[in-house]
């Protein structure tokens, strides 16, 4: 969400030929997104997107390119590169930014240089949680989709515990009912605005307004 407004990001995958690695404002009356930007499909897939001080950051898949938008024309101003194998989630604390690349480590990133600031493991009971995905932060906590899962992590972001778990099974059940395509849970936003969330996941024909308690 960025200025009451939600954006999408989505990724293409060969397997899939209707899908385009764009993002761009979600019209929610419709569920149809805008196409602010789309990257070449045949060499980039498109992963998670933040908004940050007049910028819009934009991760990719396994070509370890991250990309910088004006976050008011969409003009490209540059590139950077990933310190990671794959890029997965990105969100922000309103300072920082944070990435998820698949494994249980949190990478913070300087918004200035995307130079690394810190990592953090992510835990539960003490053991390592891998499959970091889709990212977000609000109520001081990352909250962290669970690749291949229809669950949400609520993380503590000083020492990476994980302090809470939302199941959306439910959600990813009615989803495909209506599409029998919709695959995994991987979306979540926050409308610091109006404090509303709102999440998804990939191929689902509805995105769903939830509230969760602090």
């Amino acid at each position: 969400m960025h200025d009451g407004k939600l954006y999408e990001s989505t990724g293409a995958t060969s397997d899939l030929p209707q899908t385009r690695s764009l993002f761009g404002q979600v019209d929610l009356s419709t569920g149809k997104i805008r196409v602010d930007v789309e990257i070449d499909r045949q060499k980039y897939f498109g992963e998670g997107i933040a908004f940050l001080a007049g910028k819009v950051y934009q991760l990719t898949y396994k070509s370890k390119i991250g990309f910088i938008y004006d976050a008011k024309t969409f003009k490209q101003l540059g590139e950077f590169k990933i310190p990671a194998k794959e890029g997965w989630g990105l969100t922000t604390n309103g300072k920082e930014l944070i990435m998820s690349d698949g494994t249980n480590t949190l990478t913070y990133l300087d918004a200035n240089n995307l130079q690394v600031i810190k990592k953090l493991s992510v835990t539960e009971n003490g053991t390592a949680k891998y499959n970091l995905n889709e990212l977000e932060y609000f109520n001081d906590h990352v909250y962290a989709n669970l690749w291949t899962t229809n669950t949400i992590l609520k993380i503590d972001p000083n020492d990476g515990r994980i302090v809470g778990e939302i199941d959306l099974s439910s959600f990813a059940a009615e989803a495909r009912s209506i599409y029998p395509g919709s695959l995994e849970m991987n979306g979540i936003a926050y409308d610091s605005l109006s404090n509303r969330v709102f999440v998804t996941g990939k191929l689902w024909p509805k995105i769903y307004e939830i509230v969760i308690g602090k």
